[in-house]
């Protein structure tokens, strides 16, 4: 007759949860790590961001309420004087005019023909990779190449621009000279240098719209501006909004193409008849008026998230329309 082993005892270390302990530790361990992962996971972004993002914001409104200058060991408080002698000054109007007009002649037009060029590629073409990454290569470039570039391209007596009017028998324009000709000349060079960045945007956009939507209007026997106006923009309407706000931040912000553009003068020109804000902003910085520029800083700030709203409510509202 067989008998039965005696039964082993195991040995726990002392300290060492079991049972039910354990489990319930193990659960907790991991509702901390499914709860709390993604904040760890996101928290490098917001402390970079309130490092280099909301300490400069609050710290620019610190100093924009004193009269802060290199030039003075004390910087007195002043409180909104600031701000009340920048909405008494022409130059501030004139540079937010400058700013506003530059960024809708540079921003419309630079959408129409990005939304157009990535509904060309969008469809079956020859060396499509080529054409993709060749729209990248103006965005690539150097900021300064393409403004000396540019610069030549207008130039008034020997510009390629004016040689093609010639032939039109148009005299020679001083672009740099002009409030409208200047505006126009920055404006095509920053549209040549995001147009095709925008257009990648809209082309990703693009390949997750479903096919089957162009093969049925194809049948239905829409044309391709149609299939462009009923389907493809209201498909994409999302990245459309972005766009048009990240494109307007970008327009309100611009200080390499007018401070490089002809005289390469801080003051935008002999009349200020291009200088922006970004412009007017480093003008008042290399006078050492931080005070006066903190506070050109934070209304330029204002009128960013005014047109950018502004320019959201529309695209948004622009919902029927485009159905």
């Amino acid at each position: 007759m067989a008998t039965r082993a005696p039964d082993r005892l195991v040995a726990v270390p002392p300290g060492k949860p079991t049972g039910p302990r354990r489990r319930l530790q193990r659960h907790l361990v991991h509702r901390l790590d499914v709860k709390g992962s993604p904040y760890a996971y996101v928290a490098p972004f917001f402390l970079l961001f309130s490092a280099f993002g909301l300490f400069p914001l609050a710290y620019t409104a610190w100093v924009s309420l004193h009269e802060w200058t290199l030039l003075r060991d004390e910087q007195p408080f002043v409180g909104l004087e600031n701000f009340r002698t920048l909405l008494a000054d022409d130059y501030f109007w004139n540079a937010t005019f400058s700013t506003l007009s530059i960024g809708v002649l540079s921003t419309v037009p630079q959408l129409l023909l990005a939304i157009w060029l990535a509904h060309l590629l969008n469809r079956p073409l020859r060396a499509q990779t080529f054409f993709r990454i060749t729209l990248l290569l103006p965005n690539v470039t150097s900021v300064v190449a393409v403004v000396v570039i540019f610069s030549q391209l207008f130039g008034r007596d020997f510009g390629m621009i004016n040689w093609m009017l010639s032939l039109f028998g148009v005299e020679g324009v001083a672009w740099n000279e002009g409030v409208l000709t200047s505006h126009a000349a920055i404006s095509a060079m920053i549209m040549w240098r995001w147009t095709g960045y925008n257009a990648l945007i809209f082309l990703a956009a693009m390949q997750a719209v479903p096919r089957e939507l162009y093969e049925a209007a194809t049948i239905d026997g829409a044309s391709d501006m149609t299939q462009l106006r009923r389907i493809t923009i209201p498909m994409i309407r999302p990245t459309i909004v972005f766009v048009v706000v990240t494109s307007t931040i970008g327009a309100m912000q611009i200080l390499a193409e007018p401070l490089l553009f002809g005289t390469y003068l801080i003051t935008g020109g002999v009349d200020r008849q291009y200088q922006t804000l970004s412009l007017f902003i480093y003008e008042n910085f290399t006078k050492l008026d931080f005070g006066y520029a903190s506070a050109i800083s934070w209304m330029m700030f204002v009128f960013i998230v005014l047109v950018a709203g502004v320019n959201y409510l529309i695209t948004r509202r622009a919902k029927g329309g485009l159905t």
